[in-house]
């Protein structure tokens, strides 16, 4: 009719439903990142949620177990902001005007010493040149001061965000199992319910080593970092520990983030060990890259180091710092994706291809 080819046509708005798909996908990007994060979230409680669930009394739901692991988190994060939050931000204020008056012109009285360039240590050397820097373009800062101040308060907006991730996390431990269930219920073929419920093991396992492995990198790094600084007589210790573990969620920007930082941080305070302590932040990389991190991620989430820094800039030019953050887990979901659909393939042309038995050739005459 009208000449159209019905493959044809059939082909077209199946590619056009799909680039649909993926704009709509892009346009809400933000939310399904907040909702991805919950889901992450929700992994990392849910060991303690079954735990608890096995052992009280109560087994028609799994409301006594979160309502008992929310009011441990909270209690937890109360605790940690009053013992170790208060020392972070006085550190935090101390360093912030520090900074500021090494960064004023016309302070050449900062340095007590005026030594020789070759004479001067190297972190002074490197702070120097940077302190030139500034100074040159201090008028410049200033000009763009009031944009920085709004574009911090825009994204200090977004930490309403911190509030509702563990809303939508409560939500999913206590109704995770029945979406499941739903979404395996609306596939009729047996073998689109095998490949869902493989595909929902694997995904279950990924996330929960992944975000199992994360946390103990960054807890591991944390610690290590607080106690060489503390034995080092690096200032600022608690807000150097306390940077480092959310930026090792991060893969690869995350750990050369904090690094910078550090030795930043410790060339403004005088640049005391920076060279020990360069040293020490290269050997500990090494240590978690090639044994920690292998030691922790299990063979479905260990990527090829090219594909995780291929994945962390595509991330990044995708969707930010959320993108990063998402890069490794969505490669590793894909490889897994790619391994059950070959498999599944590879059942289907068996059963198809399987010839009868003797026994039921005979019967069947």
């Amino acid at each position: 009719m009208l000449g159209l080819d019905p493959k044809a046509a059939r082909a077209t708005w199946t590619v056009i439903a799909v680039l649909l798909l993926c704009l709509t996908i892009y346009s809400i990007r933000h939310t399904l990142f907040m909702f991805i994060v919950a889901i992450l979230f929700a992994y990392l409680l849910l060991p303690i949620v079954d735990l608890l669930d096995r052992f009280l009394p109560i087994k028609r739901s799994r409301g006594p177990a979160l309502a008992i692991v929310y009011t441990l988190l909270i209690a937890a994060i109360v605790v940690a902001g009053i013992e170790i939050g208060s020392s972070v931000a006085a550190q935090a204020n101390n360093l912030a005007e520090r900074i500021s008056e090494y960064l004023k012109p016309d302070q050449s009285h900062f340095l007590p010493l005026p030594l020789p360039q070759p004479l001067m240590p190297m972190g002074q050397r490197f702070l120097g040149a940077i302190r030139v820097a500034v100074q040159s373009h201090y008028q410049e800062l200033l000009q763009t001061l009031p944009q920085t101040v709004l574009r911090a308060a825009g994204a200090a907006a977004n930490l309403v965000v911190i509030v509702i991730i563990p809303i939508l996390s409560f939500f999913f431990l206590k109704d995770g199992r029945t979406l499941y269930k739903s979404v395996v219920a609306q596939f009729e073929d047996r073998w689109d319910r095998v490949f869902l419920r493989e595909i929902a093991s694997d995904l279950n396992v990924l996330l929960a080593q992944y975000m199992r492995a994360l946390v103990l990198l960054g807890l591991t790094a944390s610690v290590t970092y607080g106690a060489f600084f503390a034995i080092m007589g690096v200032p600022y210790t608690a807000l150097l520990a306390a940077l480092v573990f959310p930026l090792e969620f991060i893969p690869m920007l995350g750990p050369l983030l904090s690094s910078a930082i550090i030795l930043l941080v410790v060339g403004f305070s005088g640049g005391h060990h920076i060279v020990g302590i360069l040293v020490f932040l290269a050997l500990y990389r090494i240590f978690q890259d090639y044994v920690l991190s292998p030691h922790l991620m299990s063979a479905g989430t260990a990527l090829h180091p090219l594909l995780v820094i291929f994945g962390v800039f595509a991330g990044e030019q995708i969707g930010g710092v959320g993108g990063a953050f998402l890069s490794v887990p969505a490669m590793a979901f894909l490889r897994l994706l790619y391994q059950r659909l070959e498999r599944s393939v590879l059942r289907k042309e068996i059963a198809s291809t399987e010839i009868p038995t003797p026994e039921i050739v005979t019967a069947s005459q």
